[in-house]
């Protein structure tokens, strides 16, 4: 009876400010303004995690002492050589395995993970012909092979057991300072009484307030969306129906990039995809929304069903769209042919693709897939980068559905974005297309400040390629024949 009468009470007293609150998104969506309180939000949120990391600083220094009184005097050298030697001659400051310090956990390497040159025999001196010292030394100089040959290259395989650069993009960026979350917790909450009692309030914030605000959001933004587009389907085709649809479609999404406070800034908009192909670096289906706030576009990928599928169905009602399943090679050959003649037809929007085909976890940019590369079309490359401090945007969709990675994101402080619309590429002459999707790669990778890889991101479902086996044991015997 308490519990019931409580909910009574917090219902009638939040239900005014949750209606006031939809009301004035839809309009300001509806006229394409915003008055920036959630900028206002995020400049907060940066002071509040600021105030927490001195917090934690302050809480750790002061631990300091204790703890070297325990050792009872004993302090480490900063001159003692670390495991991992910075050779700056050949690694121009990085760790010989790749790692850079004092910046993201990544490791880089090349292709070929290849050890270090083996190490020279070392010059024997002339002894007498009968001496032992000859003994030991015939041996030091006729010994082609042992247990240390082998070495370096277990080293290395250890390390890509460790971190690999495939394995460590599909898994949450690191933060450098906590952001009051708990799935990214380093047991912070409890560090001192002033850094529990702003957590205890965040978290009553989140769950009790944006959560359920967030969810009545999303669910308007969905039903409006559905009807929306339902209505536009019985437009004529033509240009009254393009500009319907596009306003259609930016006020709806406006709406829903509110269901997860995003905060969105869109560069050099004069690059805007108009017409052809537009490519972008993919993190989550969120990319998305966050592309259509500011423009219309045609989407191109797998057929989802559940949450995702009922979007698909909404949009596909409006203007066109091409989805397919992955598993249907038969499929895949028809996509083909839907994308030449959907670029074919300069009135159709731009459509939309991310060639990575898997979600990364935005700090590199993976193979491209050379598909739509081969249509004789522009490509307008975006790049995408996320603010992982306020909610981590990558969907591991090996661990997480679709209705848990939304709880995920409705549940974080906001979605923090920079969006860069780059000038529009052409495939020159006598390039192929594998080589045009890397020149596209390297440019959306350098934009964002993400790391270019060469691997394909479908490593994280399937076995290594042969050709690539193959690889590395012909570098092993090149290096086997040089010794």
């Amino acid at each position: 009876m308490w519990l019931l009468s409580t909910l009574s009470f917090l219902f009638s007293v939040l239900i005014t400010p949750f209606l006031t609150t939809l009301l004035c998104i839809v309009f300001l969506a509806a006229i394409g303004k915003s008055i920036g309180v959630r900028r206002l939000y995020v400049r907060i949120l940066l002071m509040i995690f600021e105030y927490g990391r001195q917090n934690i600083e302050s809480a750790q220094n002061k631990s300091k002492p204790e703890e070297d009184s325990d050792d009872e005097g004993y302090s480490e050298s900063s001159n003692n050589t670390p495991v991992d030697e910075v050779d700056t001659n050949k690694h121009n400051g990085t760790h010989k395995n790749g790692y850079i310090p004092n910046s993201n956990p990544l490791i880089s390497r090349d292709l070929i993970l290849v050890p270090g040159p083996p190490t020279p025999a070392k010059k024997i001196e002339k002894v007498e012909e009968n001496s032992p010292e000859n003994e030991i030394a015939l041996k030091e100089v006729f010994k082609d092979f042992d247990l240390s040959s082998v070495v370096d290259y277990i080293k290395v395989g250890v390390e890509a057991i460790i971190e690999d650069e495939v394995t460590s993009r599909f898994e949450a960026e690191e933060l450098k300072n906590w952001n009051l979350l708990i799935r990214t917790n380093r047991h912070y909450e409890f560090i001192s009484l002033k850094l529990t009692i702003l957590w205890i309030c965040g978290f009553f914030l989140r769950y009790f307030f944006l959560f359920p605000l967030r969810v009545l959001i999303c669910c308007f933004g969905v039903c409006w969306l559905t009807m929306c587009t339902a209505l536009v389907g019985y437009v004529p085709d033509g240009d009254l129906k393009q500009k319907v649809n596009r306003y259609i479609s930016i006020m709806c999404f406006g709406i829903l990039s509110n269901a997860l406070s995003a905060v969105i800034t869109y560069h050099n908009e004069e690059n805007r995809p108009k017409s052809g192909i537009c490519v972008a670096n993919h993190t989550s289906p969120i990319d998305v929304l966050t592309l259509m706030c500011d423009n219309c576009y045609s989407l191109i990928g797998q057929s989802h069903g559940g949450f995702l599928g009922l979007l698909q169905r909404a949009l596909a009602r409006a203007s066109p769209h091409i989805w397919f399943e992955r598993s249907e090679v038969r499929d895949r050959h028809a996509v083909a042919r839907k994308l030449k003649e959907h670029v074919s037809n300069p009135n159709n929007p731009p459509i939309l693709i991310f060639p990575e085909g898997t979600c990364i976890n935005n700090t590199s940019v993976m193979q491209f897939k050379k598909g739509s590369f081969e249509v004789e079309s522009v490509i307008y490359p975006v790049a995408i980068k996320y603010d992982p401090r306020f909610g981590d945007a990558f969907w591991n969709s090996s661990r997480f559905s679709m209705l848990q990675y939304l709880y995920m994101m409705m549940t974080s402080w906001a979605i923090v974005c920079d969006v860069w619309y780059l000038p529009p590429m052409h495939r020159k002459e006598g390039e192929s297309a594998i080589d045009f999707a890397n020149r596209v790669k390297s440019v959306i990778a350098k934009q964002g400040g993400l790391v270019d890889l060469v691997w394909d991101g479908q490593l994280k479902r399937m076995k290594p390629k042969k050709e690539w086996r193959e690889r590395q044991q012909e570098e092993f015997s090149k290096r086997l024949k040089s010794e």
